[in-house]
């Protein structure tokens, strides 16, 4: 990870909006962007201004970062992520959460398109996610230590909130969506699972899996920030559906989706403002 390329996204999205105080974060997995539209933008940046940032590589991520507010909470909406499968390292995966905690952010909620390992995970179901299991072969902190990111060896025992959790839950209810809940696992990408794999991880407690997530998870939860997870439940994984796996699918899906995302994250925003 490098520092400098990091301070040097900070000191330019000071300078752009020096008067941003986001108390919440917002990450758009993939096919989530259009969620912005539920927010009151103030002002946004493309991804490839933002110095170290870097435009996305995969559709569905729309590569703009909103600042905007929604039930009084000030928030940064990040419309799409970079993933550590497009070979540039963790930088530019990390600068969302970087960013969030150096202006002050308390909490960020992460989003994600997942395949359903579990039978009950159909497309189009949303899952809390309770915890995860990171087959990615790497994580964020590996290195030399950086202060920035806690301790050398943060704990993990309740990455996602539980009181954020719960709060996603009363929003669920009062918008009549009832949300699943489930352990979340990341490989690494940019490949999708083989049957074989997702037998081997539903052994291991995998609910849904994906390609992301994870990292941020981590870094926020080890900076000391809350941590939100939520998939969208997007296709069958392999071995399960019938069909070949195609990111059409997971696209058009969340398409299909987006009025109910759009309505279960203006529900969770007015929960939040006792939470955060």
């Amino acid at each position: 990870m490098d520092q400098k390329r990091l301070d040097k996204a900070l000191a330019f999205v000071k300078s752009q909006w020096p008067a941003a105080k986001p108390k919440v974060g917002l990450i758009c997995g993939s096919g989530w962007s259009d969620v912005v539209a539920a927010f009151k933008e103030k002002a946004s940046l493309s991804y490839g201004n933002i110095p170290g940032m870097g435009s996305p590589g995969v559709v569905g991520h729309a590569g703009k970062l909103a600042w905007a507010g929604l039930s009084g909470i000030e928030t940064f909406v990040f419309q799409g992520r970079r993933h550590w499968y497009e070979g540039e390292g963790w930088t530019p995966v990390a600068l969302p959460v970087y960013l969030l905690k150096q202006l002050g952010a308390k909490a960020v909620v992460l989003t994600n398109a997942a395949g359903g390992v579990r039978a009950d995970l159909t497309p189009g179901t949303l899952m809390i996610i309770e915890d995860h299991v990171n087959l990615m072969n790497a994580n964020p902190l590996l290195g030399p230590h950086n202060p920035a990111w806690g301790p050398r060896f943060p704990d993990q025992s309740t990455v996602y909130n539980k009181e954020l959790r719960e709060a996603l839950e009363r929003a669920g209810k009062a918008v009549g969506q009832k949300l699943a809940k489930g352990v979340y696992l990341a490989g690494s990408g940019p490949l999708y699972e083989t049957p074989a794999e997702i037998r081997a991880w539903r052994a291991l407690g995998a609910d849904a899996v994906g390609m992301s997530t994870v990292p941020e998870a981590q870094l926020a939860n080890a900076a000391g920030m809350k941590v939100l997870g939520l998939s969208c439940i997007t296709n069958l994984a392999a071995g399960v559906s019938k069909n070949p796996l195609t990111h059409e699918e997971v696209t058009a899906t969340t398409k299909a989706a987006m009025a109910g995302m759009k309505t279960l994250i203006v529900q969770l925003w007015k929960e939040l403002a006792t939470a955060v």
